[in-house]
C-alpha cells in the first residue's frame, strides 16, 4: 500500500440553475488577461450539447485520454514518443478557433460618441483577436437552454454513442424534450495524460494534494497536453505561447479556504474535501480491460480513512495527521465511497478523474404528479427510474462508460432520501422497507439528507491548510525553481524572455500564504470581532 492524498470535489447536478456565475467568478480570478479572452477553466454546459470546445468528446477525432494496446497496458491514444516526437511542431488534432470561438467585444464608443442624427447608434461586435467586425456564431455556451432541440441535441457525441446502441433511447420531440446543466473543471486525475503527453515536463501533478499545475518556465508551447486532455481543459495563451489550466485555486486550498467557483456557487451544489488512494492500485486500476468495470475499479482505488491500517500507513508514508483527519470528514469521501451516490466523468478515458458529479433526479416528481400519482411516493418513484425523461442510457454514457446500472443504483438511493424526508416532515413513521431496498439504515438516509440538502459551509468544504513547514515553501513557488504564477498579471505575464512573451524571470514580492488565512477569517467568520486576528 502506497497512500497518497488527493483534494478532489463533488457536484450535485441537482441542484445547478446554469446560472455561469461560477465561470465568471472563475473568469475575473484566473483568465481575465490578453491571450486568455477565449479561456474558460469553469465552464457551465447545457446538456445534450456539443459542450466547449464543440464536440470535445469526441475521441475518436481528438485522440485524448488513454487506450489499452494488444498487450492490455496503457498508452496513450495520441500515440506513443516517436508518434508525438513526429508532430512536434503541428498537430492536426488541436482544437482550432471555430471550436472554441473567436472571443469579440463591442464598439461601445459608437454608442457613446456618435454625433447627433437621425439613425440609431449600434455597437458592433469585433473580434478580440484582430480587431477586425465579425460576426458572432457560437461561445462556451451558444446552446445554453437550447438542449433537446433536433438543431443542437443531435449533435451530442455522447447522444450519438447512445442511438448507436438503442435507436430509440433517446429521442428529440417536443414532449420529450429534457436538459440539465454540467458544470465542468479540469478533473485533477489519479492517471493524467496530460502530464504524459507533455514533453517538456512542465505539467505536473502535486505529491502533496494531486492538483494539476503547469510551471510555466519549463513551458514551450507544444500543445501535446492540449491533445492529450480528453476533457480538453488545458488551453494555450496565444500571447505567452504557454499552456494553461484551472488551478484548483491552490493558493486558496493551502489556506483551507474553497475554490473560486465553489464559494460564490449560488446552488451549493460543490463540495471539497480529501480523499485518500492507494497509489500502486491506479495503473491496474486505468488498465481494467472492460470500460463498464472502471468505475468499481476506481472506487476499488480509494482508501478508507476510518480503517486503522491505512491510518498507521498514512502516517508512515508522511501524510499529516491533519490530512487523514481531513480525510475521515470529507463530504467527497462520504458521496463517492460512503453513499456511493456520486460518479465519475467519462470513466473510459482512463484518466481516474476525480471531480464526480451527482446525476440529476429532478425532473421526475412533477412528471409523476402531472399523470395524477403522488410523485413522492417511494414505489412511484423507483417504477419511474427507467423512464426518467433524462435518459439512463444518456447519462450512463457520461458516467458509466454506458453501463446503467451504477446511475440507477444512484437515482434510486436519491429517491428513497426524498420519499424518507418527506415522511419524517409530514409527521409520519418513514417506511423502513424504502431504505432496505436502497441499501441504506434510516440514520444513513438522513446523514445523506444532512450532507445533500442542509449542510453548513464546513460541511461542504473540508480542507486542511498547508502546514506551517509547507506554507513557506508553497509560498515561494513564485521563485526560478519553482511554478512561476505570481508574474504582473498572472501567469506567464511577466515579460518577454528566450521562450516568448512572459518567459523572463521578473519576480515580484510573494504573497504570504497568511494573507489568505485573514481572507479565510473573514469570509467565515459570524460576526466581525471573529473575524480580527488572534
Amino acid at each position: 500500500m502506497r497512500p497518497m492524498a488527493q483534494i478532489a470535489m463533488v457536484m450535485n447536478l441537482d441542484k445547478c440553475i446554469g446560472c455561469h456565475t461560477c465561470s465568471v467568478t472563475c473568469k475575473q480570478a484566473w483568465t481575465n488577461r490578453r491571450g486568455m479572452e477565449y479561456v474558460w477553466f469553469n465552464n457551465v454546459e447545457t446538456r445534450p450539447g456539443q459542450g466547449y470546445p464543440r464536440r470535445y468528446e469526441d475521441q475518436e477525432r481528438w485522440r485524448g485520454g488513454w487506450e489499452l494496446n494488444r498487450r492490455g497496458a496503457l498508452k496513450l491514444k495520441a500515440g506513443g514518443r516517436l508518434h508525438r516526437l513526429a508532430r512536434i511542431f503541428a498537430d492536426p488534432r488541436l482544437p482550432e478557433t471555430k471550436d472554441y470561438y473567436e472571443p469579440w467585444t463591442y464598439e461601445y464608443r459608437n454608442l457613446t460618441d456618435a454625433p447627433p442624427g437621425d439613425d440609431y447608434p449600434v455597437a458592433r461586435p469585433v473580434s478580440q483577436l484582430d480587431g477586425k467586425p465579425m460576426k458572432i456564431e457560437w461561445s462556451s455556451n451558444q446552446a445554453d437552454d437550447l438542449a433537446g432541440a433536433p438543431a443542437h441535441g443531435d449533435l451530442d457525441p455522447m447522444i450519438e454513442r447512445a442511438r448507436q446502441q438503442a435507436s430509440d433511447k433517446v429521442r428529440f420531440e417536443f414532449e420529450q424534450t429534457f436538459m440539465f446543466y454540467l458544470p465542468r473543471i479540469c478533473e485533477h486525475c489519479l492517471n493524467p495524460s496530460c502530464v504524459a503527453s507533455c514533453p517538456s515536463g512542465a505539467m505536473h501533478k502535486r505529491t502533496e494534494d494531486g492538483i494539476v499545475l503547469v510551471d510555466q518556465d519549463r513551458c514551450r508551447g507544444r500543445r501535446m497536453c492540449v491533445t492529450g486532455c480528453p476533457y480538453k481543459k488545458v488551453y494555450f495563451n496565444h500571447a505567452t505561447g504557454k499552456a494553461e489550466k484551472c488551478t484548483l485555486c491552490h493558493p486558496r486550498i493551502e489556506a483551507g479556504l474553497p475554490t473560486v467557483c465553489s464559494e460564490t456557487c449560488v446552488g451549493r451544489l460543490r463540495y471539497l474535501g480529501v480523499v485518500l488512494y492507494d497509489a500502486d492500485k491506479v495503473t491496474a486500476a486505468a488498465e481494467t480491460e472492460d470500460e463498464k468495470a472502471l468505475y468499481e475499479a476506481q472506487l476499488g482505488v480509494f482508501l478508507d480513512p476510518e480503517d486503522p491500517a491505512v491510518r498507521l500507513a498514512c502516517a508512515a508514508a508522511g501524510i499529516p495527521d491533519e490530512w487523514t483527519e481531513a480525510a475521515r470528514r470529507s463530504p467527497v469521501h462520504a458521496l463517492i465511497s460512503r453513499y456511493r451516490v456520486a460518479l465519475p466523468l467519462h470513466p473510459e478515458y482512463r484518466t481516474l478523474p476525480m471531480v464526480w458529479y451527482i446525476p440529476p433526479l429532478s425532473p421526475v416528481v412533477d412528471a409523476l404528479s402531472e399523470t395524477g400519482h403522488d410523485g413522492e411516493d417511494a414505489d412511484n418513484l423507483f417504477a419511474a427510474i427507467d423512464t426518467l425523461r433524462i435518459p439512463l442510457a444518456y447519462l450512463a454514457e457520461l458516467f458509466t462508460a454506458g453501463d446503467p446500472a451504477p446511475v440507477r443504483a444512484c437515482l434510486e438511493k436519491l429517491a428513497a432520501m426524498r420519499s424518507h424526508m418527506r415522511a419524517l416532515n409530514l409527521g409520519e413513521e418513514p417506511d423502513p422497507a424504502i431504505g432496505s431496498a436502497v441499501g441504506m439504515r434510516p440514520e444513513e438516509i438522513e446523514a445523506m439528507y444532512r450532507l445533500l440538502a442542509i449542510a453548513e459551509y464546513e460541511d461542504r468544504y473540508v480542507i486542511p491548510t498547508a502546514a506551517v513547514g509547507d506554507a513557506r515553501r508553497l509560498e515561494e513557488s513564485a521563485l526560478p525553481d519553482g511554478c512561476s504564477l505570481d508574474f504582473d498579471g498572472g501567469p506567464g505575464m511577466g515579460g518577454d524572455g528566450p521562450f516568448g512573451q512572459g518567459s523572463g524571470r521578473k519576480l515580484l514580492p510573494v504573497v504570504s500564504v497568511a494573507n489568505f488565512h485573514g481572507l479565510r477569517r473573514r469570509q467565515t467568520a459570524g460576526t466581525p470581532d471573529e473575524a480580527k486576528e488572534d
